[in-house]
C-alpha cells in the first residue's frame, strides 16, 4: 500500500462506512460491499456484491459517482457479482432523480460547441467509428440478431423475438419511406447492411450504403456478393460529407448516425442530406435523442464513462434541436415517432444475450485483441454499457426518435392534398396497412 493509499484509508474509514450503510438501506435492491480491508457491509438477502480493492473507488461510491465505479470495474479495481438488471436498479437508486447535466449558460454552450467542432473532423470521425464498431464482428454477432441490426428494434407486438422486432423495424422504416422498385435509395451509416439489404430484397430499390467502419464494409460487401445483388446494391467506405450531390437520391435513411455527427456539424449534416435528396423525396432520420432540452451529457460520471470506453465523440441533442436543424436546411418534417421504450427492450435483449455467453464473448475478444487484459476491459465496458443504456431509456433520461422529412419541390399541385410539394400523402395509414 502506497503512502497516498494509506492516507486515503485513514481519512475515508471513519466517515465513509456510516454514509455507505445509510445509502445501502435506501436502495431498491439489496447489495453487499466487500471493503478493501476484507470486511463486508451488506443488506439481508443481497443480490449484488461489489468487491473494492481500493478506498478511492469506495469513496466514489459514497459520492454517488456511478461512472467512476464503472471505470473502476472496467480497470479491475472493483469486481461485480450479480445480475445486470439488479445492478442497474441499485445504481438508479443511488442517483438523485434525472442525472442529465444541462448547459446552464452561454460560456458552457460556447465551450461545448467548440469541443464538438474540434472532435468531428473527417479523420477523427473515422477513428471514433473504428474505435467502437471495429472491435470484433464475431463479438457483436454473439448478442445482436442474425442480421446484426445495431439500432432500436420495433416491437410491433409484445410477443416478438429480437430478430422479429428488428425485421419489423426495417420494414417500418421502408414503409415510412414509401420505397418503390427502381428508386435510388441511400442509407447513411449502413452498419452491417441490415436495412440496405432489406430495402433491396423486399422493395426492389437500387441501394447505396456508406460506412466508416472497415469491418462493416467488408461484411456487407460479402453479403452483396453472396446474395447476387452486385447490380443493385453497393456499399462504400465513405464519409457523408464526401458524397457527390450531383445525382440526388429518391429516398434516404440515416439510422443511428446523427449521434456521431456532433452538434456543431448538425447544420452541415442536414444541409448535405437536403442536397443529396431529390425535390419531393423523403428522408428518415432515426437516432438517439436526449431527454432534456439543454442536455450536455449524463451526470454522475456516466457520460464521461461512455465517452472514454464506448462512443468517443458521441453527442446527443433534444429532438426539438434536431428538428430545428432539419427545418433550417430546407427539409420539412412530416412525421415524428418516439420509440424510447422499444430501445429499452432492445438493449435488455442485447444485454441478456451477452450475459448468457460471457465465456464465449471473452474467448472471441481474446482472439482479436492485442492482449487478454484489453479483451477483459472491452467485455466489462460493454456489460455496463448495454445494461446502463437500457436503464437510461427505461427512465426517460434519453430517447429514440424516427423523424421523417421531405425536400419540398415547390410545386403547388391540385387534388385533395393541394400544396403537398412531395410524395408524402399527409395521411399515416399507409405505414400500418
Amino acid at each position: 500500500m502506497t503512502r497516498v493509499e494509506r492516507l486515503g484509508k485513514i481519512i475515508a474509514m471513519p466517515s465513509l462506512i456510516p454514509k455507505i450503510e445509510s445509502q445501502l438501506a435506501s436502495l431498491p435492491v439489496p447489495i453487499a460491499l466487500q471493503l478493501p480491508d476484507g470486511r463486508t457491509v451488506s443488506q439481508p438477502g443481497s443480490r449484488v456484491t461489489l468487491a473494492f480493492e481500493d478506498w478511492t473507488s469506495l469513496a466514489k461510491l459514497a459520492a454517488r459517482q456511478i461512472g467512476a465505479i464503472g471505470e473502476a470495474y472496467v480497470e479491475g479495481r472493483v469486481q461485480i457479482d450479480g445480475a445486470m438488471r439488479d445492478l442497474t436498479d441499485a445504481a438508479a437508486g443511488l442517483l438523485p432523480g434525472n442525472p442529465a447535466e444541462t448547459d446552464t449558460g452561454w460560456w458552457s454552450r460556447l465551450m461545448r460547441r467548440a469541443k464538438s467542432r474540434g472532435s468531428h473532423t473527417l479523420g477523427k470521425d473515422a477513428a471514433q467509428i473504428e474505435f467502437h464498431y471495429d472491435v470484433s464482428d464475431d463479438f457483436y454477432a454473439l448478442w445482436l440478431d442474425p442480421r446484426r441490426v445495431y439500432s432500436c428494434a420495433y416491437y410491433r407486438s409484445e410477443d416478438l423475438t429480437l430478430a422479429q422486432a428488428q425485421e419489423a423495424k426495417l420494414d417500418h422504416i421502408c414503409r415510412k419511406l414509401m420505397l418503390k422498385p427502381g428508386e435510388r435509395y441511400l442509407d447513411v451509416g449502413s452498419g452491417w447492411g441490415g436495412l440496405l439489404l432489406w430495402a433491396a430484397e423486399h422493395y426492389g430499390v437500387d441501394a447505396t450504403g456508406i460506412t466508416l467502419s472497415k469491418n462493416q464494409h467488408a461484411h456487407v460487401q460479402r453479403l452483396i456478393e453472396e446474395k447476387g445483388l452486385q447490380g443493385r446494391v453497393r456499399v462504400e467506405l465513405r464519409d457523408y460529407r464526401l458524397l457527390d450531390t450531383a445525382q440526388p437520391f429518391d429516398k434516404i435513411s440515416s439510422v443511428g448516425m446523427f449521434e456521431h455527427v456532433g452538434r456543431a456539424n448538425m447544420p452541415t449534416y442536414f444541409q448535405h442530406i437536403h442536397d443529396l435528396l431529390k425535390p419531393g423525396g423523403l428522408v428518415m432520420n432515426h437516432g438517439i435523442t436526449s431527454g432534456q432540452l439543454d442536455y450536455q451529457q449524463l451526470g454522475a460520471g456516466m457520460g464521461d464513462f461512455i465517452e472514454k470506453y464506448i462512443f468517443p465523440g458521441g453527442e446527443l441533442l433534444h429532438v426539438t434541436q434536431v428538428l430545428r436543424d432539419t427545418a433550417a436546411s430546407g427539409l420539412e418534417m412530416v412525421d415524428t415517432e418516439n420509440l424510447r421504450p422499444h430501445y429499452a427492450r432492445t438493449l435488455w435483449a442485447w444485454s441478456d444475450a451477452l450475459e448468457a455467453q460471457l465465456d464465449e464473448a471473452r474467448a472471441v475478444l481474446r482472439r482479436t485483441s492485442t492482449d487478454d487484459e484489453r479483451a477483459e476491459r472491452i467485455l466489462r465496458a460493454y456489460r455496463l454499457y448495454l445494461a446502463g443504456s437500457a436503464m437510461s431509456f427505461e427512465r426517460g433520461w434519453i430517447a429514440l426518435h424516427q423523424m421523417l422529412a421531405t425536400r419540398p419541390d415547390g410545386e403547388v399541385k391540385g387534388g385533395s392534398m393541394r400544396g403537398a410539394q412531395s410524395v408524402y400523402p399527409f395521411v399515416r395509414d399507409f405505414i400500418y396497412k
